[in-house]
Formats: structure tokens, C-alpha cells, sequence
């Protein structure tokens, strides 16, 4: 079968490491790297022939990643890091080229393969740093947007770096192939955002008119691999080419769709990406040369996790930013196999090098989950032993915060909250620890705090004493867990909503003491159920009593571990519903029409009270005992569900007439 029998056996290794690293709760891409490994032409077994061919094969998955990244991202959200992504990456590629040639010294390589190693080292890993950004939750925050950034500066270097590494004993003769390739960025560059954001954008609404799901599919993958394609051809990075693709099409208004199609492929090829990284790993030479490999990759993670962080701070950056970004381009990239084997090739490099340089890449890249994660608990001890950094503050207001509601986050869900709190004119500030967010909120005017909530200078800050309510936003179980855990300790009384993703994580945030725990996917799930039943003619108070029911069955059980009495609260809750008032249209032909109020017997015959009749659009209360019923009337009354339920049936002489109503207020 060929490669075809490769890729087969790729797949199920890659399941079964990735069942194996879920029941270990560690990210999949090291259930990928280990099956790899598991299946490469150094461990036995069954192994893949052409491990080539599959190599090939996993561009198109680096390739399909940065154009769904493309998708993600719009240009005007790169534009807070574009100067450290266009200026600091050189300067870090730069440095990063002279620390490894002085490790290369150190080790005693002569002049050119130390240069060679540093150029190496100096590239980190698109693929591992987005994959292991998704699978923490930290796309869409500053610091993601500045590793990004880098990255695809990086990975616009390897072009330059292909031809003058060569070219070290002659460099006169690499200048020009130098200036040739910049011409060639720049052009692929204009011609993509002048031309492409016009020609694909248009292709793609062509293509939607068909109402065609396969060939819509089939279109995005061509436009994000064709464009890749022809950047390669043109001297440029294919996966370079794929995101600018991708960052075109996100202008469109087909981005979205194209992005939740793609992903599914993109996912597939990404796992033969990661497999193959596993599959260069030699064991064998690894156990020979352990110490070299160890020492290796302590010297490149510690000098350019320095380099990283010093350029990001040095760029305005504070908080986590330079932690997060040092410990999360610290790796050899996959970009490095690439140079690897053109120093290889040319000779530059030798065998033991070649291998050397792939051993500690591809253990760097299995740490990278692991070292990236300690951003959070390393900033959190930094902030605890050293002065804290100065705090910002904007719109506050100057008599001071006091019987407000704070708001801990302010992403999409704390600027929406922010927004009606405004309309109703209440006391609120929101604390915020990602810049671009802050950002927002201070030109919405909004009053808000830049800094991370679990630090007590932040919660001085936002008078959390004298607050009457939180709100935290953020999804995460441990974000809100550490949040109340320090509000509890100055406002054990503060009542504190949350948000949270399941059952067990609400269940967690209800043991901890937050008041209520809102589950946005059952609430947005019953209120699509809601509008359903309404354009259905379902009765509002059948709806409410449904709704009601799925919230107590849900929420009930949650309750019943802490010893609070949820039935009992769903009761108080719902009590309002039995003075709701109920609005019924009479129709032309209702048996009420040309009754009194007396003659109806209203309150005789279904226990409701009438307080309210618009006839004509005039609103009249508590009519007297003679007012006579008309066609068209609309009638308020106050009853339990039960109630509201027999006044309309006698109403509508026990018929549901086709447009009858009856709304609840």
C-alpha cells in the first residue's frame, strides 16, 4: 500500500497516544510526539517506510494551521505588536545566533558549524507554541499576539538564513540573493493585500450563492494551499503564505465559516506534523549523548527564555507578557530541521551535529507544554516576593468606589455587562490583566483596573470591602477559584457570580462559596428552546414552567451536597409568577364579547383577577363591574399559571384560536 499503509499506521498510533495523554490530563500533541517515536525507523516494530513522504506530508498540516490562525486573526489585531514583532525578532535572532555560537565554542565546534548551531536555535516552534496557546486558553491574549507575532517574523527569516548560512565562505556572494528575496517579500506582500483582498473574498461569495457545504470546503483548502504554494514558488515560506491567506479571507465576510471548516482538516494533517517529530527522535544516540543533549537544551532554553523576556519588557511590556513569551518560544522550531538539512547537505554541519541539533529540538518541543504552563503560578510568586509594579487605574470615579459591582474580566462578556450597568446607571469597575483588553474598556470609558485579581493591591484597588457584588467572567475553574478564594478572606459576605463550562466546575465554585453559577451553554441552549416554543404558539406560561423545570433538575442536585435548598429558592423565585400579569387578545368571536365584567364572572370561574383592559389604545385599570367586553380588547390579569391557563379558555370557549396570545410581563 505504500504511504498509504504509512499513514495509516500514523493514525493509530497518534490515537492511541492521544487516549493515553487524555487519561494523563497532558495535551495531545504529546500523545502524537510519543507515538511517533513509538513507530520511527529507530525503535523496531512496526515502523513507517517512507518517513519522508510523511514529512512532506505534515508541511500541509503547518501550512493548514497558520492559515485557520490567518482566519483567527485580522490585522488590526496584530497592530498592538507590530514593533516588537518587526524590530525586536531580528534583534532576538541576532542575539540568539551569538549566544549559540558561544555555546558552540564552548563545546569546541570550529567557527562555521557554531554559527550554523546558533541560526538553528534561534528559530522556535510555530506549531508546538499554537497548539500548546489553544490548548491552555491563551489565544487572544497579548501575550499570545506577541509570540505570533515573532513567530511569523521567524519564520519569514528562514528564507534569508537558507542563503547566506551557505554562503559564510563567500559572503559578498549572498548579498545579492539577499536583496533578491527582500524584492520578492514585498511584492507577494502587495500583491496579496491589494489584489487578494479583492479576487478571493469575491471567488468565495461565488461560490456561497451555490449553497454547496463540499465545494465551499473544497474552495478554502485550495485557496489556503494554492496561495502557499505559489509563495514557495516564489522563493517565500509556504506556511507563510498560507497565513496570509488566511489573515486576507478574515476580512471577508465568509472568514468564520471558512475558519469552522477548516479546523476538522487542519487537525488531521497537524497530527502527521507532530508524529513526524516524534519519528526523528533516535533513542539510541539519545542515551549515548544524553549529557550533551541535556546541557544543549538547558543552555538554549535559559539564554533564549533571557532573550525573549528582556527584548519583550524592553518593548513597553509588563505583568506576565515577558514571563509567558520567555517560556513559550524557549524550543528549537520545526523550521530548524529544515536549515538542518541544507547545512547537512552542504556540508557545513556533520552527522553528530545534524543529530545533536534534532535531539534537543525535539525535546524541547515535548517540555513545551510543561514550561509554558508555569507563566501563571512563576508571575504569581514574582508578584508575591517583589515589588509590585505600578498599578493603572482609569475612569475611576474620584468620590471613590463604594456598594458597586466589580466585574473580573473584561473580555466580550464583561464589556456586555459593563454596558447595561451603564445604561442603568450603576456603580461598577472592571479589573483586567490583558492590555489589549484594558485597552478597550478605557475607550468605552468604562472605569477599569490593569492588573491580575488574585493580587491584593489589585483588590484594594477595586475596594472589594465595600463592593456588593462580583462577577467573574472568565470560563476557567482555577481563574475564578483563586479569585474567590482571596475575596472570600477581606468580603466573606460578598455575594460572587461565576461563570463556568460544566457540572463539575460549578460544583466546585458552589463548594467554594460563590453564590450563583451560571452555565452559558444550557442558558443560550434554553433560550434557542424558548424562541422555539414561542413561534410554535406554545402558551409563555408552559414555556416558564419548562424552563423552570430544566433549571431545577440541572441546578438541584448541585445544590443538595452544600445543604442549600434549591427547591425551596426555585419556589421564592418562581412566586412572582403568581402575581404575573397576562395579557389576552380577545377575538371577534369570543364568548366574552358584549358581556360585562359581572356577567363574565371572571374571578368566579377561573380564580383570576382582571386589572386592566387597552381598548383602542387607551389603557383603562380596574374597570368598574359594568364595562362591556369587545372584539379586540386586550386584557390584563393577575392569576397563578393555572390560572392565566382557565381565564384563556374561557376566553376563547376552551379553542386555541390560530393567532390567540397570551404574553406574561
Amino acid at each position: 500500500m505504500g504511504i498509504a499503509a504509512d499513514i495509516v499506521i500514523i493514525v493509530v498510533a497518534a490515537l492511541c497516544g492521544a487516549l493515553i495523554a487524555q487519561k494523563l490530563r497532558q495535551p495531545l500533541i504529546l500523545g502524537y510526539i510519543a507515538a511517533g517515536i513509538a513507530i520511527g525507523p529507530y525503535t523496531g516494530g512496526i515502523t513507517v517506510a517512507d518517513l519522508h513522504q510523511i514529512e512532506l506530508l505534515a508541511e500541509i498540516g503547518v501550512a493548514l494551521l497558520l492559515f485557520a490562525l490567518g482566519l483567527e486573526f485580522s490585522l488590526s489585531e496584530l497592530k498592538p505588536v507590530r514593533n516588537i514583532a518587526l524590530i525586536g525578532t531580528p534583534i532576538q535572532i541576532l542575539l540568539t545566533i551569538a549566544y549559540g555560537y558561544g555555546i558552540g565554542r564552548l563545546f569546541g565546534w570550529s567557527s562555521v558549524p557554531s554559527i550554523w548551531f546558533g541560526s538553528l536555535a534561534a528559530l522556535s516552534s510555530t506549531m508546538i507554541t499554537l497548539k500548546t496557546l489553544m490548548n491552555q486558553g491563551w489565544m487572544g491574549t497579548l501575550s499570545s499576539r506577541v509570540m505570533i507575532g515573532m513567530l511569523l517574523v521567524q519564520d519569514l527569516a528562514v528564507v534569508p538564513l537558507m542563503i547566506v548560512l551557505p554562503q559564510l565562505s563567500d559572503p559578498a556572494a549572498g548579498l545579492p540573493l539577499i536583496g533578491m528575496a527582500m524584492l520578492k517579500s514585498a511584492a507577494f506582500l502587495l500583491t496579496m493585500f491589494f489584489l487578494g483582498t479583492r479576487l478571493l473574498p469575491w471567488l468565495l461569495s461565488l461560490v456561497a450563492q451555490w449553497n454547496s457545504r463540499e465545494l465551499f470546503i473544497l474552495t478554502i483548502t485550495a485557496l489556503g494551499l494554492g496561495v502557499g504554494y505559489a509563495t514557495y514558488l516564489f522563493g517565500l515560506s509556504f506556511a507563510f503564505g498560507a497565513f496570509i491567506a488566511g489573515m486576507v479571507l478574515s476580512e471577508s465576510d465568509y472568514g468564520h465559516q471558512a475558519l469552522s471548516d477548516i479546523i476538522p482538516l487542519r487537525d488531521i494533517f497537524g497530527l502527521l506534523f507532530f508524529t513526524s517529530v516524534g519519528m526523528l527522535l533516535d533513542l539510541t544516540f539519545l542515551l549515548s549523548h544524553w549529557w550533551q543533549v541535556l546541557a544543549l537544551l538547558f543552555l538554549i532554553a535559559a539564554g533564549k527564555g533571557v532573550i525573549f523576556s528582556a527584548l519583550t519588557w524592553l518593548a513597553g511590556y509588563r505583568n506576565i507578557v515577558p514571563l509567558a513569551v520567555g517560556l513559550g518560544l524557549f524550543q528549537i522550531g520545526e523550521f530548524s530541521f529544515v536549515l538542518a538539512r541544507v547545512g547537512l547537505d552542504t556540508g557545513a554541519i556533520d552527522n553528530a551535529l545534524y543529530s545533536l541539533v534534532l535531539a534537543t529540538s525535539v525535546i524541547s518541543m515535548v517540555a513545551t507544554p510543561f514550561v509554558s504552563s508555569l507563566a501563571s503560578p512563576l508571575y504569581r510568586l514574582k508578584r508575591r516576593f517583589f515589588q509590585h509594579e505600578p498599578l493603572q487605574t482609569i475612569h475611576l470615579p474620584s468620590e471613590g468606589l463604594r456598594n458597586h459591582v466589580i466585574i473580573a474580566g473584561g473580555g466580550r462578556v464583561g464589556q456586555h455587562i459593563a454596558q447595561v450597568l451603564t445604561q442603568l446607571d450603576v456603580s461598577f469597575v472592571i479589573v483586567e490583566i490583558n492590555h489589549q483588553r484594558m485597552t478597550e474598556c478605557k475607550t468605552a470609558l468604562y472605569p477599569v483596573i490593569y492588573g491580575d485579581m488574585t493580587q491584593q493591591v489589585v483588590l484594594d484597588a477595586a475596594e472589594v470591602g465595600r463592593a456588593r457584588l462580583l462577577l467573574i467572567t472568565p470560563p476557567s475553574i482555577i481563574v475564578s477559584a483563586a479569585i474567590v478564594g482571596h475575596v472570600k478572606q477581606i468580603n466573606p459576605k460578598l455575594q460572587i457570580v461565576a461563570r463556568a463550562d460544566g457540572v463539575e466546575q460549578t460544583r466546585a465554585l458552589y463548594e467554594n462559596g460563590v453564590y450563583m453559577v451560571v452555565l452559558p451553554e444550557m442558558e443560550a441552549g434554553l433560550e434557542i428552546a424558548r424562541q422555539a416554543l414561542l413561534s410554535l404558539q406554545i402558551p409563555a406560561t408552559v414555556i416558564q414552567e419548562y424552563t423552570d423545570m430544566v433549571r431545577h433538575e440541572l441546578y438541584a442536585p448541585l445544590h443538595s451536597s452544600s445543604g442549600w435548598d434549591y427547591h425551596l429558592a426555585s419556589q421564592l423565585n418562581s412566586a412572582k409568577n403568581l402575581l404575573e400579569i397576562s395579557w389576552v387578545h380577545l377575538a371577534p368571536a369570543s364568548p366574552l364579547n358584549g358581556k360585562t365584567l359581572q356577567e363574565a364572572a371572571i374571578r368566579t370561574q377561573t380564580g383570576a383577577t382582571l386589572v386592566g383592559v387597552i381598548r383602542n389604545g387607551i389603557f383603562r385599570p380596574n374597570p368598574s363591574i359594568e364595562y362591556t367586553f369587545s372584539g379586540d380588547d386586550i386584557v390584563a390579569i393577575v392569576g397563578s399559571p393555572r390560572e392565566r391557563g382557565l381565564f384563556k379558555d374561557l376566553a376563547t370557549g376552551g379553542e386555541r384560536l390560530e393567532g390567540d396570545s397570551a404574553t406574561s410581563t
